[in-house]
């Protein structure tokens, strides 16, 4: 298979779809990889290691994709590239098509064969391409929000581990998955105060158990999150309902009840925010105010650790990829649950519910297609 990888063109996006090692594990395979100049270079790969590796640089980018069957990426297409697309062409990326109406009509009317990265989801109910993103974001939040607590940028002045004599800043973390689990980690390294809440009582005991109590656990609804809200310094919102809508847990009138200067980090922004208030950011231009209170809602938070995340993420992404080119779309679908889970739209349908009933669009199960 002929190999497209794109360079992103989202603003402040670093990461790059493969790595030259990346490459040459699909030109082990018999396929051709073409990577589009320069794309690499923000996560610290240069065009002369994907050479070296055995691909070919094109500076063309309608040239790459016109000649590809299957196009790599990381963060969702934008409006610009839409059209470059064409019928029957596989996109394997982050998508997030429940937040993405445009995209998801202009995806099926190209045709488009469009892979999720975000919802591949194993028998465990794991989501293996998913997770090491998860992963960044939780502990980038913490480190984002404890910045932005600072009061050169509006925050309340208040360090969250405190120091002897004083007490320590206050972390609540809405959801005790993935994100969750790695914002607490950070949270408890940085000496906070720190609270989980989540729906699952299986959930929060293993939290419980994995940080021997440092932490305090509360199920989620609405009585505990306006507790949380009166006391918290830092509020971080990692909620997920896979390839769906992040569900608004903290409506507009619940701001009055935090502390002037406080710290919202809506890591589900990219899933339509679980804040009312949140709409995406980016990194030159990451926080807002509403009603005194500060959001940091960056869509693309990993993007900012490329060279991390680039690893991390092509780590996970890479055997599936492999499986799709090898086997053909359809045939790594039949093959792989977990990958026919991550098809989206195909052939001019949405393949996938959740995001066929946020927009009122027919859902076509995949299996009818294939």
């Amino acid at each position: 298979m002929k190999i497209g990888v794109a360079k992103e063109i989202k603003k402040h996006e670093y990461r790059v779809g493969l790595t030259p090692a990346n490459a040459r594990a699909y030109i082990n395979e018999g396929h051709q990889i073409i990577i589009e100049k320069d794309a690499g270079v923000n996560a610290g790969f240069t065009d002369q290691a994907y050479i070296n590796a055995g691909a070919v640089i094109e500076a063309d980018k309608k040239k790459l994709f016109d000649e590809c069957e299957m196009i790599i990426k990381v963060k969702e297409p934008q409006a610009e590239e839409y059209d470059l697309f064409h019928e029957d062409q596989i996109l394997y990326t982050y998508l997030h098509l429940a937040a993405e109406e445009p995209l998801t009509r202009a995806l099926m009317e190209k045709k488009v064969k469009a892979v999720a990265y975000e919802t591949i989801e194993e028998a465990d109910r794991s989501l293996p391409c998913l997770t090491p993103m998860s992963e960044i974001a939780g502990r980038l939040s913490v480190q984002e929000g404890a910045k932005y607590l600072e009061k050169p940028y509006g925050g309340r002045g208040v360090l969250l581990g405190g120091v002897p004599g004083v007490p320590r800043g206050k972390v609540a973390i809405l959801g005790g998955g993935v994100v969750g689990t790695n914002a607490a980690k950070m949270a408890i390294g940085l000496g906070a105060d720190v609270t989980v809440l989540d729906i699952s009582a299986k959930r929060l005991g293993y939290l419980d158990d994995i940080f021997e109590s440092r932490i305090t656990t509360l199920y989620s609804n609405e009585e505990n999150i306006e507790l949380v809200l009166k006391e918290s310094d830092l509020v971080i919102g990692g909620v997920l309902i896979p390839g769906a809508r992040a569900p608004h847990l903290i409506k507009r009138e619940h701001l009055k009840l935090m502390k002037p200067g406080a710290v919202i980090v809506d890591v589900a922004v990219d899933q339509g925010g679980c804040i009312e208030t949140t709409h995406p950011t980016t990194h030159d231009d990451p926080i807002f105010m509403v009603d005194g209170i500060i959001h940091y809602c960056v869509a693309n938070m990993p993007g900012a650790v490329s060279l991390t995340s680039t690893l991390a993420l092509t780590g996970a992404t890479l055997s599936y990829g492999l499986k799709i080119a090898g086997k053909g779309l359809e045939g790594a679908v039949r093959e792989s649950e977990a990958i026919r889970k991550g098809l989206n739209t195909y052939k001019g349908f949405c393949v996938y519910k959740s995001v066929a009933d946020v927009f009122g669009i027919t859902y076509t199960p995949s299996g009818d297609l294939l």
